[in-house]
């Protein structure tokens, strides 16, 4: 028997989330059986909790689209009873059962080993907002981004994904400028690492003009729409956006003009189905670039039974660091 967040919806399509106690024979197939210590709070929980978002397929559910614990038992002779592994991704917690318990079954290609130096509860709270952060630094410094390049902008700078990029950038050396629309983050901002702290009313009014000073070494953008397509006419000849996010919108109301006079590059970021040795990559240079004092002031400890609520808020942008659910609690 094990413990899990179940979410159902009834026949008027409203959902409803509950604790409740299942036995071992209701879990998905899978080859192994984790025994699941800790999740997060990610924007997808957030839909996945409440109107399902389109994410959801198939109800009763279990959420959770990120999960660190044990192997329990393996048919994957990669991994053994005891071994401590990572998962995120996959669309589990959302077409496959997630995290939101204290058991899950999942397929061997979708877990990473635990990096050396991180516990589960550290590695929850880098989560796949932490990851998604961490491969956007890579795109970035793959396409030529350095400390000495100049300013680089992190925009929904106080989420998940923000607050992982701006502590990591900080600790490599960059000069971050974080993007907030929440006057109160200061101070957690500029804990983070952030060298200044650009209001975001100042990036959200759209202008005709398709390039500006160039002010940028480089951005991830969590925001997308009219920001993004403002962000690109600042950015620095050569420089690179990785844009990880969609808060903003999903259009681009932009031009090719930045594209084809500055030779700036936007960089798509995919965490979901990310190849297995990229994600080993970036867990590795997690483990060692992420200064774990640092990470402690993002997380926000939490339990099964106030993910609901919890879950409403993230989707108003009503969150703040990263949410860290002991599921055993």
């Amino acid at each position: 028997m094990f413990k899990a967040l179940v979410v159902d919806k009834d026949e008027a399509g409203q959902t409803t989330a509950s604790l409740q106690t299942l036995s071992d024979d209701t879990l998905p197939p899978g080859d192994v059986t984790v025994a699941v210590a800790y999740s997060t709070l990610n924007y997808k929980d957030g839909l996945c909790l409440t109107s399902g978002g389109g994410l959801v397929r198939q109800y009763p559910h279990v959420p959770g689209i990120d999960f660190a614990g044990t192997v329990e038992t393996s048919d994957d002779p990669r991994y053994r009873p005891g071994d401590a592994v990572i998962l995120t991704g996959w669309r589990v917690g959302e077409t496959h059962w997630g995290g939101y318990a204290t058991r899950a079954r999942v397929k061997g290609d979708w877990l990473v080993p635990l990096p050396e130096g991180l516990s589960a509860r550290q590695a929850m709270a880098i989560g796949t907002a932490g990851l998604t952060a961490m491969l956007a630094v890579l795109a970035l410094e793959d396409h030529g981004l350095t400390p000495d390049r100049g300013e680089v902008l992190v925009t929904g700078a106080a989420g998940g994904v923000g607050s992982v990029g701006v502590a990591l950038l900080a600790a490599l050396g960059y000069r971050v400028a974080a993007v907030t629309g929440r006057a109160e983050t200061t101070d957690y901002l500029k804990t983070l690492g952030a060298s200044r702290i650009v209001p975001r009313a100042d990036l959200a009014e759209t202008v005709k003009r398709p390039l500006e000073s160039e002010t940028w070494a480089g951005c991830i953008d969590a925001v997308g729409g009219a920001m993004l397509a403002r962000i690109l006419g600042q950015m620095q000849y050569g420089a690179s956006v990785a844009a990880v996010g969609l808060a903003g919108g999903t259009a681009l109301p932009a031009t090719v003009i930045p594209f084809l006079l500055r030779g700036v590059n936007l960089l798509g970021i995919d965490s979901v189905m990310r190849p297995h040795d990229d994600r080993v990559r970036a867990w590795s240079r997690l483990a060692r670039d992420l200064p774990l004092e640092t990470l402690e002031t993002m997380i926000r400890p939490a339990t099964l039974a106030e993910l609901p609520e919890l879950g409403a808020a993230i989707l108003k942008g009503q969150v703040q660091g990263r949410v860290v659910v002991d599921t055993r609690a």
